[in-house]
């Protein structure tokens, strides 16, 4: 679980610092006084590195498993806490012996 949340917090951060925007005006005035503006905005995306991607995958599958066997385990250990409880209270309870009330009252 914790790799997960590492392996999270990184995409993150790559993507938001990886990612930028980048944007430029350039304004220029000809021999007439006339003003023109140019206006450009960019985006940079990362290459993507397969085999960096391959490994992350990797790492998330196993991370899985590993949250799969640790559940597994829990409600193992949980099934024979119940087992345990209920041998133990078999044992402080008697089912041989019922008594049964008779009497009666009048009205």
């Amino acid at each position: 679980m914790k790799k997960v949340l590492i392996f999270a917090a990184m995409l993150i951060l790559v993507t938001t610092v990886a990612c930028t925007q980048k944007s430029e005006t350039a304004v220029s005035t000809d021999s007439d006084g006339t003003v023109s503006t140019t206006h450009v905005e960019s985006t940079t995306t990362p290459a993507i590195d397969t085999a960096a991607t391959a490994e992350a995958a990797s790492d998330v599958a196993e991370a899985g498993r590993d949250v799969a066997d640790a559940a597994r385990d829990a409600a193992h250990a949980t099934g024979t806490a119940l087992e345990k409880a209920g041998q133990k209270i078999q044992e402080k309870t008697t089912t041989s012996e019922t008594k049964t009330d008779t009497t009666t009252t009048k009205p």
